[in-house]
C-alpha cells in the first residue's frame, strides 16, 4: 500500500463527491504526470477502479431514487460493450506484432479530456434549459421513452459505441460525455435519472474495458488497492460537502484544468 496513492485517491474522491465529475478525467492524468505511470497502466487500473467505485452509486440511484432507466442502459450497452471488446482486440493485435500503443492511448486520452472539459460547460448550460422544459411540461419522461422511434434508439446505440471506444482507450468519457449525450437525446428526462442511467451504463463498460486491460497486463493491483482505500471515504465526505461548496465554480475550474491537461496530452 502506497500512502501517496491513497492520498491522491482521497483528493480525487472528494472532488468526485462534490462535483460529480468522473474520476477518470482526474485520476488518469494524475497517475501519468505526478506518479509517472505508463498511460496504458494508468488507464487499465483506473477502469477497474471506476467499475468498483461506481457500483455503490448505482445501488443508491436504483434502490432509493428509482432513477435508472434500464432500457436506455441496455441500448447504450448494445453499442459500447461490443466496441470496447473490438478496441481491446485491436490493441492486443498491435501489442502481439510489436507495435507501440502508448502513443495512441495518450492521444485519445488528450482528446477525451478536451471533450470532457467542453461537456462540463455545455452540461451546466443545458441542465438549466432542460429543467425549465421539465417544469413547464407536465408530461412524464417515461411517456416520452415509451414513444421512442427507431432513429432515437439508433442514435443511443451509436453514442454507446463512441463511448465504448473512448473509455476503453482513455478511461475517460463514461461520466461527463455520457451525461451530455443523454441530455441531448432525452431532453425531457429528469436530471437525476440522466445521472443514474449514465452511471449504471458506466459499470459494465468500465468492467469489460478494465478486465480487457487486465488481460493485457495493464493493471497495477497495489495502485488499485491504495486508490480504493483513499477514494471510497473521499467520495462519501465529498457528497456530504457538496451542498456547502460552490459546485458551479469548481466545475469551471476543473474544465479549465482539463483543457490544459488535454492539450498537453494531444501535443505530446
Amino acid at each position: 500500500m502506497n500512502f501517496g496513492y491513497t492520498v491522491s485517491g482521497l483528493l480525487v474522491g472528494l472532488l468526485v463527491g462534490v462535483t460529480g465529475v468522473g474520476g477518470g478525467s482526474l485520476m488518469t492524468p494524475l497517475l501519468v504526470f505526478l506518479f509517472g505511470f505508463n498511460p496504458a497502466v494508468a488507464v487499465g487500473t483506473d477502469l477497474l477502479f471506476a467499475a468498483i467505485t461506481k457500483t455503490s452509486g448505482v445501488w443508491v440511484h436504483h434502490t432509493k431514487h428509482g432513477s435508472v432507466n434500464w432500457k436506455v442502459v441496455a441500448w447504450l450497452a448494445c453499442g459500447s460493450l461490443p466496441c470496447s471488446v473490438i478496441t481491446l482486440m485491436i490493441l492486443k493485435h498491435f501489442i502481439d506484432i510489436g507495435k507501440e500503443v502508448t502513443g495512441a492511448i495518450t492521444f485519445t486520452l488528450g482528446v477525451a479530456l478536451l471533450l470532457t472539459a467542453v461537456s462540463l460547460i455545455i452540461r451546466s448550460i443545458f441542465v438549466k434549459q432542460t429543467n425549465s422544459i421539465i417544469n413547464t411540461d407536465e408530461s412524464d419522461d417515461s411517456e416520452q421513452l415509451a414513444q421512442l422511434g427507431a432513429i432515437q434508439i439508433a442514435a443511443t446505440i451509436f453514442v454507446g459505441a463512441i463511448l465504448g471506444v473512448l473509455v476503453t482507450l482513455s478511461s475517460v468519457g463514461a461520466g461527463a460525455l455520457g451525461t451530455v449525450a443523454l441530455l441531448f437525446l432525452y431532453p425531457k428526462m429528469k436530471s437525476v435519472k440522466i445521472v443514474g442511467t449514465d452511471l449504471a451504463h458506466a459499470i459494465p463498460l468500465t468492467a469489460v474495458a478494465g478486465l480487457g486491460h487486465l488481460s493485457l497486463g495493464n493493471v497495477d493491483f497495489v495502485l488499485l488497492g491504495s486508490l480504493l482505500v483513499g477514494s471510497l471515504p473521499g467520495i462519501w465526505v465529498g457528497s456530504h460537502l457538496s451542498a456547502k461548496i460552490p459546485e458551479k465554480l469548481l466545475r469551471i475550474i476543473l474544465a479549465i484544468i482539463l483543457l490544459l491537461i488535454g492539450t498537453k496530452f494531444v501535443l505530446q
